[in-house]
Formats: structure tokens, C-alpha cells, sequence
């Protein structure tokens, strides 16, 4: 038994460049058949749009693609491990490579190091290029595929907790000093409910609070109403906090979630689904390094037995239960029924496990 973790240089660099090619050859065309169901799907929709052409099909293709390929990327490695380790064992390369001492990790090492490569260049992509169009490709859906109206920075229905108090604007305008909110209502409340509802038109920043226009105050206890002049409210909420509006994680870079997800905080609101797609960001493009590990089964057993066949169709079953198990621990992280950490970890820990028992039990 050899002691490195990895074969012979050339080995090592033969098994790799074939899983690579095999890896986005497999990519390639997942995506060139995706692409174009769903753009039939959706061409009738973009060129029902007066003044849309046949160049917003080719707009079209440009959002949507990076999101295919971000999505079928680990399935397109779990796809290239098992034709290049089936192709393998088929040419008697495998039983060559274990009579001259290999383990099964050994003969997996190219492969992984390869997926490390491609788990790096997974995250980079995502961050770079997914993240914004598809952020871009959501505003144009929101309009039905219109021409996208220009942003004039206002936001709209934002709610801000400063300690028991929640703060209700209908909307923000303006940034910085000069930030002035529209129909302004504050709920105080103590620890045996709510006792007063301060309504007003407008508040300015004074630099130390918020000074209200027009504003009236309902007493929930006696049910009576006065008015109220010259009431500065929300010492120390700086005008920042306001100008959060709804977060969509996945059209954010990672870096720009995190600072999201901090000032969300900051204003008191909750954030685990938030959490939970952050952490996803990293564990998403980590899961290319476990598709060898589940698809290594095809790798061994003999070609003659018949028994390749059925092994390659464990190694797919494993990679279509982790992604399932993927999916449905994030969507029990939004609904906040899984903690974030679990939610975004627990199946990525939990399917090594399983792809390394099976490995162990039947190969070391």
C-alpha cells in the first residue's frame, strides 16, 4: 500500500483532466437542453410585450443562463464522476490501479482535488455573475417583461423595531439627514401589550431623534385621542435603517447579504432564512467536492458482472437524495422550522458520511 494520498503525478493528471472534460461536457449540454425548454416556456410571454424583439430573447438568455448553470453544476459533477470512473473500469484501469496498491481514496484523490477547483470557481461565479442577473432578471419578471421603470431609491411599508417599540412608515424618501417618512405610525408597548398608537404625517431628522408633523396619539387603554405638537420620537435610529426594504438573498453577492443581514438586525428584524441562503452560498458550491465520493461507487466492482450498471445507478440515486435533502432542509430553513447553520450544513455533513461508510464497508 503506497502511503501519499495521491497516485503517480501522471495518473493523477490523466484521471483529472478526464473528469474535468467529462464534468462540463455533461454541464454543457444540461444546460444548452435546459435553456432551451425554458425559453419556450417564456418567449411567448417576452415578445407579447410591445416593443420587445428577438435581441430580449437573446437579454433573456444571458439572466437566465448563469442560474442554470450555478444550479446544474454539481449534478453535472456527480454525472462526470461516474462516466469517467464507469469508463474507467470498463478499460480494466481501476483493477490495474488497485493490483499496484491504490486504495479507493487514493484512486478518488485526482478526482476531488479536480472538484475543489471547480467548487472555487463554483463560489466565484455565483457571487460575480449569478447573483446580479439574477437579481436584474427578477425586476424585469416583476414587470412582465416591460421596460424596467428607473429607480427613483424610495422604499416603501418599512418596519423598524427600536427595544419594545415598532416603527411603521408607509414611505421613505430622500437619504441621510434628508430623509423624510410618509405616514408614520409607532406602536409603544410595555410588557402588557400595546398602550399607545402615535400617528403622524411625516417625521424629519433632527440629528438626534424624529421630529413628527401633524401628529396624533391613541391611548388603547382609554380609547381616547389628542393631538400632539413639537413630539421628537426615535432618539438614536439613524435614517439608515429605514432604508431597508425586502432582502432577496439570492440576488445578493455574499458579502452584500452579510451586510444586509446586519443592518436588518440592527433594525430588529428577523433574518434565520436570510441566515440560512448565506450559509448556502458557501455549502452550495462545497457539495461538487462530495459528488465523487457519492458517485465512487460506479468506480468499482467488476465490468463483467454486470454489476457496473447497477452501481452507477446507486452513485446517481445518492447525488438525487442529497439534492433533495438539500432543497428541502433550505426550504425548512426560510420557514424557519431549521435553524440556519443546519439547515445550510446538515446535509452536506451527512451525506459525506454516508458516501464514506459506503466506500469503507465496500472498498477499504
Amino acid at each position: 500500500m503506497q502511503l501519499q494520498f495521491f497516485p503517480s503525478k501522471p495518473t493523477a493528471l490523466y484521471m483529472g483532466k478526464m473528469f474535468i472534460i467529462r464534468t462540463f461536457a455533461v454541464l454543457a449540454m444540461l444546460v444548452v437542453i435546459l435553456q432551451a425548454l425554458d425559453l419556450l416556456g417564456e418567449s411567448g410571454k417576452i415578445l407579447a410585450v410591445e416593443g420587445n424583439s428577438e435581441s430580449d430573447l437573446w437579454i433573456y438568455v444571458g439572466m437566465r443562463a448563469p442560474e442554470i448553470i450555478a444550479r446544474f453544476l454539481p449534478f453535472s459533477v456527480l454525472l462526470g464522476t461516474i462516466i469517467t470512473l464507469a469508463t474507467l473500469n470498463q478499460n480494466s484501469e481501476i483493477v490495474a490501479m488497485k493490483a499496484a496498491g491504490l486504495s479507493a481514496h487514493q484512486i478518488l484523490a485526482p478526482l476531488i482535488l479536480a472538484s475543489m477547483f471547480i467548487a472555487l470557481i463554483s463560489f466565484l461565479f455565483n457571487d460575480n455573475i449569478v447573483a446580479p442577473n439574477t437579481a436584474k432578471l427578477k425586476i424585469w419578471q416583476d414587470v412582465e417583461y416591460a421596460e424596467i421603470p428607473l429607480d427613483d431609491g424610495n422604499q416603501n411599508n418599512v418596519w423598524v423595531r427600536e427595544g419594545t417599540d415598532i416603527f411603521k412608515v408607509d414611505s421613505v424618501k430622500g437619504h441621510g439627514a434628508d430623509t423624510i417618512l410618509e405616514n408614520v405610525k409607532i406602536y409603544i408597548r410595555q410588557e402588557s401589550g400595546l398602550r399607545t398608537i402615535i400617528s403622524a404625517e411625516t417625521a424629519t431628522y433632527n440629528g438626534d431623534g424624529w421630529v413628527l408633523a401633524n401628529a396624533t396619539s391613541f391611548n388603547v387603554l382609554t380609547a381616547s385621542k389628542d393631538g400632539i405638537s413639537d413630539l421628537i420620537v426615535g432618539r438614536g435610529i439613524e435614517p439608515s435603517r429605514f432604508q431597508l426594504s425586502k432582502v432577496d438573498g439570492n440576488g445578493l453577492s455574499f458579502r452584500q447579504l452579510d451586510a444586509a443581514i446586519r443592518d436588518l438586525k440592527l433594525s430588529g428584524r428577523r433574518t434565520d432564512s436570510l441566515e440560512a441562503i448565506l450559509w448556502h452560498k458557501v455549502s452550495g458550491p462545497l457539495s461538487a467536492i462530495l459528488m465523487p465520493l457519492l458517485g465512487a461507487v460506479a468506480a468499482f466492482g467488476l465490468a463483467r458482472s454486470g454489476a457496473l450498471f447497477f452501481r452507477a445507478v446507486i452513485g446517481m440515486a445518492l447525488g438525487f437524495a442529497y439534492f433533495v435533502a438539500d432543497n428541502f432542509a433550505l426550504a425548512m430553513g426560510n420557514l424557519g422550522a431549521y435553524p440556519p447553520l443546519v439547515a445550510a450544513w446538515a446535509p452536506l455533513l451527512l451525506f459525506f458520511l454516508i458516501g464514506e461508510t459506503v466506500l469503507v464497508k465496500t472498498e477499504e
